[in-house]
């Protein structure tokens, strides 16, 4: 299974504004750096800003979950129809 195939980026959204555009300090990458929007100067830490998001990064989750499922079924479906191939009593459908 290709990995990359489910790698998402999620947009982050300003709760003020609506602002998909942040400023931040690279080098420091932990859950109390601060986010500033760009549009409304909203200052936000790390965690607070994934908290404000938690609904728009649940969706994208259960697409993918879905996409994940979907694929599964289809391989788990092909390798059933190649184990009974041949066979005339056992049908998959």
């Amino acid at each position: 299974m290709d990995e990359n195939k489910y790698s998402r980026n999620v947009p982050m959204y300003c709760p003020t504004c609506g602002g998909a555009e942040f400023e931040f300090d690279e080098s420091n990458d932990d859950d109390s750096s601060i986010y500033r929007c760009v549009s409304c100067n909203r200052e936000l830490t790390k965690a607070k800003l994934i908290q404000e998001n938690a609904e728009n990064i649940n969706i994208h989750t259960k697409e993918i979950g879905e996409e994940i499922v979907k694929d599964l079924e289809g391989k788990f479906k092909k390798s059933l129809q190649g184990a009974f191939r041949g066979n005339k009593n056992i049908r998959i459908k």
